[in-house]
C-alpha cells in the first residue's frame, strides 16, 4: 500500500514531463492551425479571429501557463477540428478504443501463455517448432500487413468477419452505458447485436494483438524451461505428483512473474497499437480521432490523446507492480 501511494504521489510529476514535452514538440511542427481550422477560402481576418479565440497569438510562455492551469482544473481545451470540447471528444472516441485494446489482450492472454506453456513442456517436438515458428512471424511482420492479410483472407476469401466498423449498417447501437458495444449489448439483452458487434471485433483484435502473442508466449516458453530445471520441482515429481499439477500448480505460477510484467508492457503497447489499426479497420476510436488531429495540426486533441495514453501506461505498470505480489508473497516493496 505504501509503495502504491509512493507511486501515485509520483505521478503528476510524470503527466507535467509528458504536457511539456508533447507541447514543444506540437509547438515547433511546421503549419499554421489557425489556418487549417479556418479553411483554405478564409479570410485573414477570420484566421487571425480563430488564432485569437484559441489563444494562438499568445507567446508560447503564455500558452503553456495557460494550458497547465486549465488541465489540472480538468479542462482539456477545444479541438480545433471538431470545435468541441476535447474531453466530449474523448468520451466519444475513447470506449472504442478501450474495447478493442481489451479483446486485444483477452486474445494476447488466452493464446500466448498456453502456446508457450505446450511449447516448454513439449519441448523438441513438432509443436515446440510450430510454436516458435509462428511466435517469430508474429514478431517480425508489421502490424499493418497482417491487418490487411486478415482482411484479404477472412473478410475478402472466406467472408467469415466483417472488415470494418463496429456494427453493421443495418444494427442500431445498443442504448449507452459504457459505450463498449459488446458490454452495452449484454445489459441490454440484445443478444443479435452483441454478436454483431463481437464479429466486427475479431479481426481488429486479432490483428492487434499478434505481435503481442509471439511476445508473450515466448517469454512463457523461456520462464517455463527456466523454472522446469529447478530442484524443487524435480522434487515434486519425485514425490509422485502428476504432470499436471507440477506443470501448471508450480512451475506455471513461479513462471508468471516475466510475463505479467511484459503483458503490463503489451497493454499500454494495444493502446497506442490501435492508432494504425483503427485506420486500417476504419474504427471509430481514440486512434482515428488522433491521426485527424495530426494531420488539421489540432495542438489540444494531441496533447490531450498523448496525457491519457501515458496515464494508462503508469497506471498499468502500477498493477503489474502490485501483482507481482500476489503471485509471489515473498516479494516486499
Amino acid at each position: 500500500m505504501r509503495y502504491g501511494l509512493a507511486r501515485i504521489a509520483g505521478l503528476p510529476l510524470v503527466l507535467l514531463g509528458v504536457v511539456t514535452i508533447v507541447f514543444l514538440l506540437t509547438r515547433v511542427i511546421p503549419g499554421d492551425p489557425a489556418r487549417v481550422a479556418a479553411g483554405e477560402k478564409a479570410k485573414p481576418e477570420q484566421v487571425e479571429q480563430i488564432r485569437r479565440e484559441f489563444g494562438l497569438d499568445k507567446p508560447l510562455p503564455v500558452q503553456y501557463i495557460r494550458y497547465l492551469g486549465r488541465v489540472i482544473r480538468g479542462d482539456l481545451g477545444t479541438s480545433l477540428r471538431t470545435f468541441r470540447p476535447v474531453r466530449d471528444d474523448i468520451a466519444l472516441y475513447f470506449p472504442a478504443s478501450i474495447e478493442l485494446a481489451l479483446v486485444g489482450m483477452l486474445f494476447t492472454v488466452a493464446l500466448g501463455v498456453p502456446i508457450g506453456v505446450l511449447s516448454a513442456v513439449k519441448v523438441g517436438s513438432w509443436g515446440d517448432h510450430v510454436s516458435r515458428v509462428i511466435a517469430l512471424i508474429g514478431a517480425s511482420f508489421p502490424v499493418f500487413w497482417l491487418a490487411l492479410a486478415l482482411q484479404l483472407i477472412f473478410f475478402r476469401s472466406l467472408e467469415w468477419f466483417p472488415a470494418t466498423g463496429r456494427l453493421d449498417f443495418a444494427v442500431a447501437a445498443p442504448p449507452h452505458v459504457t459505450g463498449l458495444y459488446t458490454v452495452d449489448a449484454l445489459m441490454a439483452g440484445q443478444w443479435q447485436t452483441f454478436v454483431n458487434a463481437a464479429r466486427h471485433l475479431i479481426l481488429p483484435a486479432l490483428a492487434l494483438s499478434l505481435a503481442s502473442i509471439a511476445i508473450i508466449s515466448r517469454i512463457t516458453r523461456s520462464s517455463m524451461l527456466e523454472i522446469l530445471d529447478q530442484d524443487y520441482i524435480r522434487t515434486a515429481r519425485a514425490k509422485g505428483l502428476t504432470d499436471r499439477v507440477v506443470n501448471y500448480v508450480h512451475a506455471l505460477r513461479n513462471a508468471m512473474i516475466p510475463v505479467v510484467t511484459v503483458l503490463g508492457l503489451q497493454a499500454g503497447h494495444l493502446l497506442g497499437g490501435t492508432f494504425l489499426i483503427e485506420v486500417i479497420f476504419d474504427w471509430p476510436g481514440m486512434g482515428l480521432y488522433t491521426v485527424g488531429a495530426i494531420t488539421t495540426l489540432d495542438y489540444q486533441a494531441i496533447m490531450s490523446t498523448s496525457l491519457l495514453v501515458a496515464l494508462i501506461y503508469v497506471l498499468t505498470n502500477l498493477m503489474v507492480d502490485q501483482i507481482y505480489a500476489l503471485i509471489d508473497p515473498r516479494i516486499r516493496y
